[in-house]
């Protein structure tokens, strides 16, 4: 190693030195640095609320993900504004935000937070309202630190306010993008309907929220104050803030012995491209086996950057921002291209680090560290190649990335396999925050944030051929406006353990098990061990019916593993804690069996525990349930009603304690298969969750 980096010194010594000497006087502009020593030593501060996903600490301890920021919750910070919410129902500001509550700010009203820790770093999640014709607005938020005004924020929501069905659109005013489909509102399907229904417009708004970050420019103590207040001349009739998260980030990372970005001609301002200075550094690099380093700046890329066999690191994610326009492609690329720099079936094209495409060998050995990117995707094209990391990586890690604005943040496409994921945020997605899709094996993704995804949170997807002994290890998924925060759709022995799940909206829950989307069968074990859900358990409005905080679903196979859930705890779930369901057109085809569950908790549901509408089997062991606020069991099985009871059974292993409104929750006379369905149950809103 030390002999290579020195061979590299000799051979390419002008460019480097030359890179080293700009260095310091870009980071020194791009920056602001200032560290730590302006913190003093301070005491946790005195009327700082920090939470975790709206929830106190203490609840999701040793759950989720720890990237060293603190989370505090508009609702609870000093304001003269508006509290909205808290309310689940879809398609409503406080259903998006954060512990389902923010607060409503008008011109000159404020929110105000108290630092409970150093820091010299914020983010602030918001929303702004649309443009009458869609588009979106931008709007300023002034930052003050200690009542001294230090910078304005222009918000926008030219990122969000989607609306209509899949795959969405940008105008409030569209109609119906598909009328011959069934919809909830009219319990209809329009253009079969005669009169026709009357369609409020705008139809179905949702993804309100985006969030933005600022460097404070000097360290700050516990129990400053940062106030964020709308200026009096605003035109945005109202701003809307979720949530504060305040972070102390460490001085920028600098790697002298790499190959610099600078020296190959990369523009750290953003003005000029760098998409072909990034290659020519790539290129050298792995020609001298050295890594590409990307100094503080921004770098302007509107294309993919290629990467196998390299090492990329930036100053740190607050620090170096890789940031690109979407651009349209003068020739779409054919779907399941070999060439992902064309977009394997896009329209369009933008930012993005890419492996080699499976078909291609895929990439190997790829290292990405320590950078920001930042897209334009402003509507969902599900073909677009317009993801922040993308393609073929085995034996790879990405770590320390940002990741905002790009339809999906990480989507791979194998086979491929030895795929690490870490400490990464990703936020303010069009679909999805990450997918393991088609044959991605051996991989753990851990300790990640993934925050307001247009789709799954975190998905594998075992299309055409399975995904095999992955993890989705400790991580946080928050406010998911779009199917669920995590999602196995088949494949063999894979685990989900320690993670953390928060206000799933619609269509989806918190965790979801689902033989559905071409997915391969389910085989050998799927293991959902210690995870902690809040606030889930959602309405389904196709069906009118709510879900469980997770749900199991046979739609096109059996769903036939061995799946064990253990010490999971599942708080505050609106509806159920646990839901089994088959279609109703396959109900008599497949079956969920296999399942088990032990020394879970159940913090308060609307309804049930289990809602059973399935045939199939599970057994119970340790469950310790309270105010639960329906019957504990809601056995509907396939719906036949026989004498012979349900065709979902139930086993009690021992040790399945408390309940609710109607008694014990796994109650003798529930065992193995009485038929206890109620279709639609009322729901009777559970006490927030408290320490067991």
């Amino acid at each position: 190693m030390s002999r290579s980096i020195r061979g590299a010194e000799r051979r390419a010594g002008g460019p480097l030195r030359r890179a080293a000497a700009v260095l310091a006087a870009v980071t020194a502009a791009t920056v602001g640095y200032a560290g730590p020593a302006a913190a003093g030593t301070g005491k946790p501060a005195a009327g700082a609320v920090v939470t975790r996903v709206g929830l106190a600490p203490a609840l999701a301890a040793g759950r989720g993900a720890d990237l060293g920021a603190a989370e505090q919750e508009a609702e609870n910070a000093r304001s003269n504004g508006t509290v909205i919410g808290p309310d689940r129902t879809a398609y409503t500001l406080p259903s998006e935000a954060s512990g389902r509550s923010a607060v409503k700010l008008t011109p000159g009203q404020y929110v105000e937070f108290t630092l409970p820790a150093a820091a010299n770093a914020i983010t602030v999640r918001y929303s702004v309202p649309d443009a009458p014709g869609g588009g979106g607005t931008t709007a300023p938020l002034d930052v003050a630190v200690n009542g001294r005004k230090y910078s304005t924020m222009t918000l926008t929501s030219q990122y969000s306010w989607l609306y209509n069905q899949y795959p969405f659109s940008n105008d409030p005013q569209a109609g119906l993008l598909h009328p011959d489909w069934w919809i909830t509102e009219c319990s209809c399907v329009p253009s079969a309907t005669t009169p026709a229904p009357e369609i409020a417009k705008p139809f179905r708004p949702t993804h309100f929220y985006d969030e933005q970050r600022l460097l404070l420019g000097r360290t700050y103590r516990a129990g400053d104050t940062v106030r964020l207040t709308v200026p009096r001349g605003s035109r945005a009739a109202w701003t809307v803030v979720d949530l504060l998260d305040s972070e102390l980030v460490a001085a920028p990372h600098v790697n002298p012995a790499a190959a610099n970005v600078l020296a190959f001609g990369a523009d750290p301002t953003g003005r000029r491209d760098s998409a072909d200075a990034i290659d020519r550094a790539i290129a050298f690099a792995r020609g001298v086996r050295l890594p590409v380093y990307l100094p503080p700046g921004t770098y302007q890329v509107n294309r993919h950057i290629v990467v196998d066999d390299v090492t990329i690191e930036g100053a740190g994610s607050w620090y170096t921002i890789v940031k690109g326009h979407r651009v349209e492609l003068a020739t779409p690329a054919p779907w399941g291209s070999p060439r992902p720099e064309a977009g394997g079936g896009s329209v369009h094209t933008g930012v993005g680090f890419y492996g080699k495409d499976a078909a291609a060998g895929g990439s190997r050995n790829v290292h990405l560290s320590g950078f920001a990117v930042e897209g334009d995707v402003r509507e969902r094209i599900d073909t677009d190649q317009v993801n922040g990391i993308g393609g073929a990586m085995s034996d790879s890690m990405i770590e320390g990335l940002y990741i905002h604005h790009t339809k999906v943040g990480l989507w791979f496409d194998g086979p491929m396999k030895n795929l690490r994921v870490t400490r990464n945020v990703i936020t303010d997605q069009i679909a999805d925050g990450l997918n393991l899709h088609t044959g991605v094996t051996d991989s753990v993704v851990s300790h990640n944030l993934v925050r307001n995804s247009g789709d799954d949170g975190l998905a594998m997807w075992s299309e055409r051929t399975g995904d095999a002994r992955n993890t989705f290890d400790h991580n946080t998924v928050q406010s998911p406006v779009l199917a669920n925060g995590i999602a196995i759709y088949g494949g063999t022995d894979n685990t989900v353990s320690g993670n953390l799940v928060a206000d799933p909206v619609r269509e989806g829950s918190a965790v979801h098990v689902g033989s559905r989307f071409g997915a391969e069968p389910f085989a050998g074990h799927l293991w959902i061990t210690d995870n902690t859900t809040v606030r889930s358990g959602t309405f389904e409005l196709n069906w009118k019916i709510g879900l469980g905080a997770i749900w199991f679903y046979a739609l096109e196979k059996d769903i036939a593993a061995d799946v064990r859930v253990t010490g999971d705890h599942f708080l505050d779930s609106t509806y159920n804690a646990v839901m089994v369901v088959a279609d109703w057109p396959v109900k008599d085809l497949y079956e969920v069996t296999g399942l088990h569950f032990k020394d879970i908790r159940v913090d308060g549901t609307g309804a049930s525990v289990l809602s059973a509408r399935a045939a199939g089997s599970a057994d119970f062991e340790n469950v310790d349930a309270r105010n639960v606020g329906a019957v504990g069991v809601n056995n509907c099985g396939s719906f036949h009603f026989t004498p012979a009871g349900s065709e979902f059974s139930l086993t009690d292993l021992g040790g399945n304690d408390g309940g609710g409104t109607t008694g014990a929750w796994l109650a003798p006379w529930e065992l193995p298969n009485t038929i206890t369905c109620d279709d639609r149950p009322p729901v009777v809103a559970p006490p927030a969750p408290s320490a067991w």
